[in-house]
Formats: C-alpha cells, sequence, structure tokens
C-alpha cells in the first residue's frame, strides 16, 4: 500500500468525546472505579480530551500516577488544561501513539485504559500498541480493552479476537447490538 494509500490514525472531535450527554450513559467511575485504588498507575491510552482521565487520576490519588496518552496534541492540551484547573498533579500527558510507550517503564503500570483506542488506530499499529501495553503492565495488573464495531472501526472481529488470545481474558462483553463496542478485562499470561 502506498503511503497515501496508507490508513492513519481516527480522530473524533472533542466535543464527542467529552459532553454531559455521555456522561448520562457512560460513568467513569463505575467503568474504571473496580480496577484503580489509591496510589496505584493508571495509562490512558487514546484518552482523547480526558473523558477518564481526572477519574483515573482521583482513584490513583496524589501517591498514584496516571498517563494520559492520545496521538491528537489537540486533545493532549485539553487534557493538560483540565488537570490544571482541578489541581491535578499526577497526570503525565504525552502526544504520542499506543504503539510507542517508551517514556513508560517496564511492569510499571497496574490498569490500562484502552477504551476505543485499536479501533480507532490505522491497523499497521495494532500489533505494536499490544505489544507495548504488555510491556509496560505490571504481571498482576489488568487492561480494559474495547472495540467499537461497524464503518468507522478498523477492527475486525477475527483481529480482535486474534488479539485476545495473547492475554488471560477475565471478563469479555459484546455490547447489546451490532454496533455497540466489544469489551474485555484481560492480563498478562
Amino acid at each position: 500500500m502506498a503511503a497515501s494509500e496508507e490508513k492513519r490514525d481516527k480522530h473524533f472531535p472533542v466535543f464527542a468525546h467529552d459532553n454531559p450527554f455521555r456522561r448520562l450513559f457512560e460513568s467513569p467511575r463505575k467503568l474504571v472505579g473496580p480496577y484503580v485504588t489509591y496510589g496505584r498507575v493508571a495509562a490512558d491510552l487514546g484518552c482523547g480530551p480526558g473523558f477518564y482521565t481526572l477519574t483515573l487520576a482521583d482513584l490513583c490519588g496524589p501517591e498514584g500516577k496516571v498517563y494520559a496518552v492520545d496521538s491528537d496534541e489537540k486533545v493532549i492540551r485539553a487534557v493538560e488544561k483540565k488537570a490544571d484547573e482541578f489541581g491535578c498533579r499526577n497526570i503525565e500527558a504525552h502526544t504520542s501513539s499506543a504503539s510507542d510507550l517508551s517514556f513508560i517503564k517496564d511492569g510499571s503500570v497496574d490498569f490500562i485504559l484502552a477504551h476505543g483506542l485499536l479501533c480507532s488506530m490505522a491497523p499497521h499499529q495494532h500489533d505494536s500498541a499490544v505489544k507495548e501495553m504488555k510491556r509496560v503492565l505490571k504481571p498482576s495488573g489488568r487492561a480494559y480493552l474495547s472495540a467499537a464495531r461497524g464503518f468507522y472501526s478498523y477492527m475486525t472481529q477475527e483481529e480482535w479476537e486474534k488479539i485476545l488470545e495473547g492475554f488471560r481474558v477475565e471478563r469479555r462483553g459484546d455490547g447489546f447490538y451490532w454496533l455497540a463496542d466489544r469489551w474485555a478485562v484481560v492480563s498478562i499470561k
């Protein structure tokens, strides 16, 4: 495939990810609360404008840390602004692809949130992103992975299953309808 034909990461408008209506249907604390406790280290990969990042920072507390990672510099600036406004000093924001987490030490993360990440990444980056997640995750750590379906997703069902085969799957779900997110809570085998 020529470089001009190569698929690129999808970036959705900020309002699509961080708006009051989304909070009516999706609770960040309900999703990540069972996996994150005080003093832990979390990584919000494909964090967007920080819909989950501030909740992760609150749950980790000042003794913990949250890596907020997105390839879109605009949303990383939004995360930094929110962190500043709310006095969150435990968020380290990076403009980077999830396929390059070189700023995170091996085996140092307790929880990874990759909610809608892989389905938005260019397909040629999926393997390296999964490899990086496994590298930074602690042996006792967990990751929440999800991938949308439908025309706006870069991920096939076959690829999703292949990715899950590389982890120990603790829980999983397939949503309620054909466009719903597929999700899994996983750990290292």
